[in-house]
């Protein structure tokens, strides 16, 4: 299954509690918890682009599945990491205490982010 394409986001759950516990100011989460990001995803094999346009706020990451990559995180700070192809449809990532899960069914991602007990959960349509 392939991650390609342009995904919308369409609702999101926990988001202005998730992004203090992360540490953005409070100014950017106000910002940013009404704004319907865009989402482009290439995937060639193992290699995958990713491109969060959130306003005027661009996040670029590349990576190849299994091997370590250095990750820009919502703050700015970029961290290596390494993430796994779990079946066809989940791509999951432990990136300095944060754990994300981006599942793709249809055209439909849902990524889940948590640290310790608190959930951030973001729904994407493909467009």
């Amino acid at each position: 299954m392939s991650f390609t394409g342009k995904y919308e986001l369409q609702s999101h759950e926990n988001f202005e509690t998730f992004m203090k516990a992360l540490g953005l100011p409070d100014e950017q989460i106000q910002k940013g918890k009404d704004i319907k990001s865009i989402s482009e995803i290439v995937q060639d094999g193992k290699k995958f682009k990713i491109t969060v346009t959130t306003g005027s706020k661009v996040l670029h990451n590349e990576f190849t599945v299994g091997e370590e990559c250095e990750m820009e995180m919502l703050t700015g700070e970029k961290v290596k990491a390494i993430v796994q192809l779990e079946g066809d449809n989940r791509l999951v990532a432990n990136i300095k205490g944060l754990k994300s899960v981006t599942e793709l069914n249809g055209d439909t991602i849902t990524n889940t982010m948590t640290i310790g007990d608190l959930t951030y959960k973001r729904i994407s349509k493909r467009i």
